[in-house]
């Protein structure tokens, strides 16, 4: 079984705009950053922001930061993106939660994510696991 998961993050501030940030591994960000950027990384305690308007992705302890738009996912996070892993975006799944069809959806990323198949950890800029995301999205449209 997978234990993307099993998170043990800590979190900071980011700088910018204050949000609540979690820690990512330094894979994560080789994977995220393009090229040549990703050559540039200084090996450190990263946080990824998960803040939409914010223009700083991922930022160390010791002040270095790396913009979103340097992200090869940066598109991926503009247009909301759920799963990084099975390409679904937060308005697929709306709609389908809409039409009551959004149950096969969610057994699918679980089931592949059960079996080890996904990648969340390079696959989603903040390095944590996407079954989270359906779980806050669903519970956002039920207040």
């Amino acid at each position: 079984m997978s234990d993307c998961c099993s998170s043990s993050s800590t979190k900071q501030i980011c700088p910018e705009c204050g949000s609540s940030c979690k820690s990512v591994d330094m894979p994560t960000l080789y994977h995220q950053v393009r090229f040549p950027e990703n050559q540039s990384i200084v090996i450190d305690s990263y946080y990824f922001c998960p803040a939409k308007t914010c223009p700083i992705a991922y930022f160390a302890n010791a002040g270095n930061t790396i913009p979103k738009q340097h992200l090869r996912n940066y598109q991926a996070i503009q247009n909301d993106e759920l799963c990084y892993c099975f390409d679904i975006d937060a308005e697929q799944y709306l709609s389908a939660l809409k039409d009551r069809r959004a149950e096969p959806i969610k057994a699918f990323v679980m089931q592949r994510t059960k079996a080890g198949e996904c990648a969340c950890e390079i696959r989603n800029p903040s390095g944590q696991c996407c079954l989270a995301n359906f779980k806050n999205l669903e519970t956002g449209q039920n207040n």
